[in-house]
């Protein structure tokens, strides 16, 4: 046997929903031996005491290049999700113009392929206005469609060409033509009517501090979609991805449409879970978010449905914006754009809660490891410590607690990630490794942009 090129020894190695005392090997970037013996190696890591997982996989990640450089890069995200311990970004479909056919997909991955240091995967646009490119673009390599059920906002339509279904008919058809390819596709679930009403009334009434951003949004917006989707994909035979869900009840109707036998798959994201409507009242429209924050009560329901299993994944939704471009609504909220960054604090705020007893460290490896690389046909290439797989780790001490701080994140719009900056957690990753390769260590990125691979999926 050849040498290995790495080894790897811990006694909190995460295999098969379980922390085992173990040496792993790695060759060629492929994991090739997982051991009790001692093995030998041209690079060794002693990661005894540390827990090592499997690289996470985030599959709802919005990184917008190329267009908006301003506010990422392939490069400064790629580098904020090494920081989080993310080996794998699945990049959603938001960029100038969106990916909505097999050229602008490919020239997309062109772009990240030159400066990615993590592994990447990405979603397709889909589109009532690009409807014939959705059987092609379905061939692109991509791992799933996004499409969003509003008009493009406000000075943002060249970003939402070929990925908005805005009425109810023209969605309808749109889920026929996705149907025929198999793809799955994903939807941002709030009722574009209700939404304008709403916000229409409450400027009217001079309503329009941070608060009312949710007022305008009201979970009954998500949850009448959210029952039209699930409807449509029973009917057409479409495989369906609910994102950022808020609410238990849309969870519920995505549990009742799995019992019908309907693909459908729950995301949703770490804000839903640790954080409330009331932070809105803290650091205003830097905890702007679509759908928006809830309240105590549905982020507590939220743990619930995670926990007995109705929750199917869990992405960030990193989204980031600058620092300007939010306080643009510091008189109005409806006025600035929806979103923050999460991609390096996911890891850490959900470890954090597997120390505190609200998840189970095998439930929490199922949901932004294992079932993110299933759902997106990865595995067990990605998510997963095992023979054969992706030489992809996130190594950690368990043990101790650290300080999110948003001085020390990558992203570009670190001025705009003020929800989390102070908080205590545990959880934070002190090597991530893909392929074999430490890209991050110890706070310093260690590959060069370039050394991630784009991942493409191909279906007969």
């Amino acid at each position: 046997m050849k040498k290995l090129d790495l080894a790897i020894k811990s006694d909190k190695v995460f295999i098969d929903g379980r922390l085992i005392d173990c040496y792993i090997g790695v060759k060629d970037g492929i994991i090739t031996a997982i051991s009790k013996e001692k093995l030998e190696a041209e690079k060794f890591i002693n990661a005894e005491g540390k827990m090592v997982l499997p690289g996470t996989v985030d599959p709802h990640v919005h990184i917008r290049a190329p267009g908006h450089d301003e506010r990422e890069t392939f490069e400064s995200g790629s580098k904020d999700a090494a920081l989080g311990g993310v080996t794998t970004i699945i990049e959603m479909p938001i960029s100038v113009p969106p990916p909505h056919s097999p050229e602008i997909v490919e020239r997309r991955m062109d772009v990240a392929e030159k400066e990615v240091v993590v592994d990447i995967a990405f979603f397709g646009a889909a589109g009532t206005d690009c409807l014939d490119d959705i059987i092609p673009c379905a061939k692109s390599g991509i791992v799933a469609f996004k499409t969003f059920l509003h008009e493009a906002p406000p000075g943002r339509k060249e970003e939402f060409i070929g990925l908005t279904a805005p009425n109810t008919g023209d969605q309808y058809e749109l889920m026929e033509k996705v149907a025929q390819t198999g793809v799955m596709i994903g939807f941002h679930a709030e009722n574009n009517d209700m939404i304008n009403k709403n916000i229409a009334r409450l400027r009217s009434e001079g309503k329009t501090s941070p608060i009312y951003h949710g007022r305008s949004r009201p979970p009954v917006a998500e949850i009448e979609t959210t029952s039209k989707i699930l409807l449509f994909a029973e009917k057409t035979g479409a495989k369906v991805e609910i994102c950022h869900i808020t609410t238990p009840e849309v969870v519920e109707l995505v549990n009742e449409a799995k019992c019908k036998g309907v693909y459908a798959i729950a995301e949703t994201c770490p804000h839903y879970l640790f954080l409330n409507e009331d932070v809105l009242n803290k650091v205003g429209v830097f905890a702007k978010c679509n759908p928006p924050l809830r309240s105590e009560e549905e982020r507590q329901g939220m743990w619930e449905m995670v926990n007995d299993g109705s929750i199917d994944i869990i992405g960030s939704d990193h989204a980031p914006y600058t620092k300007e471009e939010k306080e643009r609504g510091s008189e109005d909220i409806f006025t600035p754009p929806a979103g923050f960054p999460g991609l390096s604090t996911r890891l850490p705020l959900l470890f954090t809660a597997v120390k505190e007893g609200k998840i189970r460290l095998d439930k929490m490896v199922e949901l932004i490891c294992e079932n993110p690389a299933r759902v997106f046909g990865l595995y067990p290439k990605k998510g997963t410590i095992a023979l054969g797989s992706d030489a992809d780790f996130v190594i950690f001490d368990p043990d101790k607690k650290d300080v999110i701080s948003k001085n020390k994140m990558f992203t570009k719009c670190r001025d705009s990630a003020l929800v989390y900056d102070g908080w205590e957690v545990y959880g934070k990753p002190e090597k991530t490794i893909v392929r074999g390769n430490v890209v991050f260590d110890n706070g310093k990125i260690t590959v060069s942009p370039g050394y991630g691979e784009i991942i493409k999926v191909y279906r007969s």
